[in-house]
């Protein structure tokens, strides 16, 4: 289904806050953010997973439908996602992981994508010591620079994409979800040390 808004803008005047959708922000002055743009009822546990990764330390962001709905109704693609909180935490953020939820397509690998190659790559490296199974993304690629996880002071940011079944499976184990919080948070850590070195 297309997306029904084009911009934040377009939704929030046809949307209400806190009934339709809300806003959670951790900001926590780090130049990590770990993100969901389609949290809630549109790519379900996105958001949480995104909060799990960022634990006590980097900063969270999130925007979530509180309603279920067609896909489309709430979902305003990557690089058209224009909310005014998100773009002003990740101006001030040099290194963003967005996670993104996909329909279950075969396999559980989980898809990378993003401008910024090093890390991206480093992640996946990481996921897959880790036991997870990660490929880069040929059809979602995160390649635009208007892309949220892009719109870092850095320019650049990483998208994962996970199928419905791992976020499933992420959700129910405590186990799972730890390996992959600290499959990813192990490359973002190194990837913030580097500039301090």
């Amino acid at each position: 289904m297309a997306d029904k808004y084009s911009s934040f803008s377009e939704l929030a005047a046809n949307e209400r806050l806190h009934i339709d959708y809300q806003i959670r922000i951790l900001d926590r002055h780090s130049e990590v953010i770990i993100f969901a743009p389609h949290g809630g009822w549109i790519e379900p546990n996105t958001a949480e997973l995104a909060e799990a990764i960022a634990g006590q330390d980097f900063s969270f962001y999130a925007f979530e439908a509180l309603k279920n709905a067609p896909h489309g109704h709430y979902h305003i693609t990557s690089h058209r996602f224009d909310e005014p909180k998100a773009i002003e935490l990740l101006s001030r953020s040099r290194i963003a992981v967005a996670i993104h939820g996909r329909r279950n397509e075969g396999s559980d690998s989980i898809w990378l994508g993003g401008l910024a190659v090093e890390l991206r790559d480093a992640i996946g490296a990481s996921l897959a010591d880790a036991g997870f199974k990660a490929e880069l993304n040929s059809r979602l690629q995160g390649q635009n620079t208007t892309n949220i996880c892009n719109r870092t002071s850095s320019g650049e940011g990483v998208q994962l994409e996970l199928s419905k079944d791992l976020r499933d499976q992420l959700a129910t184990s405590s186990e799972l979800l730890s390996a992959f919080c600290g499959a990813v948070r192990t490359s973002v850590v190194e990837a913030s040390s580097k500039r301090t070195c």
